[in-house]
């Protein structure tokens, strides 16, 4: 889903939020089980099911009736279908094709990738990489290190330490969060009091990206638990990672309303 914020006919600033491995299923889900904690029958509706417009899309691959968030992504961020696997680029794995994401930077707009788990994943590469094979983790990188530039902060004490000096940021979770999990930040359900959220992400990467704006920007987010759960079934984590994303979805939604024009 994408929350955009409109400025004379055109999207100033631009929310990509994206729930990798989320249906309706998953939403209905979660909204069931938010009202049975409640006590009650029913469903308890998320804030970005409450948005005005809805769309749905279909989600094959240009050559698998089941995608991969590569496809998938890749589909999401260039509106073209590929084949699995691969990312930016089309299914002959030779052609490259832009995301939104570099559309933006070419507009002059500040833009962001975050997202719950690696930045070479491949929802998040799909914005900025062009590999046929989403396991070349190494080239996906090689574009995401501190010889391009980027500070490096480690949680979010660190990012907000760094940020106004810093031309571009790689916000990473700490170096104890690291000794648990190094590839993606914890699972909502067993989030400890001073664990990255995607929330915190969210919050930083607006402030990075506004102190940056000169005409409007791009971010996406993802929440990429929700997909890990899936393939574990452990409906409770799924559940508690789709409210967790919409707990990022809302700090966008504050920005929305500061922002109405």
């Amino acid at each position: 889903m994408a929350l955009v914020v409109m400025a004379e006919g055109k999207a100033k600033y631009v929310f990509y939020f994206i729930g990798d491995g989320m249906g309706v299923n998953q939403v209905n889900g979660t909204e069931t089980y938010m009202a049975a904690v409640e006590g009650r029958i029913g469903t308890s509706p998320l804030c970005f099911a409450q948005f005005p417009y809805v769309g749905l899309v279909t989600t094959y691959s240009g050559t698998n009736g089941v995608t991969d968030s590569a496809a998938g992504g890749t589909a999401l961020a260039t509106g073209n279908k590929t084949k699995n696997g691969a990312l930016g680029i089309k299914s002959d794995l030779t052609t490259r094709i832009n995301s939104i994401a570099a559309l933006a930077k070419s507009e002059g707009k500040a833009v962001g990738v975050t997202t719950s788990v690696s930045v070479d994943h491949a929802t998040p590469a799909s914005f900025y990489a062009h590999v046929k094979d989403r396991n070349m983790y190494h080239q996906i990188g090689k574009d995401q290190c501190r010889e391009a530039g980027y500070t490096i902060a480690r949680g979010y004490a660190d990012y907000r330490k760094k940020a106004k000096k810093a031309d571009k940021m790689l916000l990473l979770q700490t170096e104890t969060a690291n000794k648990a999990d190094r590839t993606s930040i914890p699972y909502a359900i067993d989030r400890q009091k001073n664990d990255l959220t995607l929330q915190d992400i969210t919050r930083a990467a607006i402030h990075f990206l506004s102190q940056k704006d000169t005409d409007g920007f791009f971010l996406m987010v993802e929440g990429g638990k929700i997909d890990w759960a899936c393939h574990a079934n452990d409906a409770a984590t799924v559940f508690n990672e789709v409210k967790d994303m919409d707990n990022a979805i809302k700090v966008a939604y504050e920005f929305y309303k500061k922002h109405p024009k």
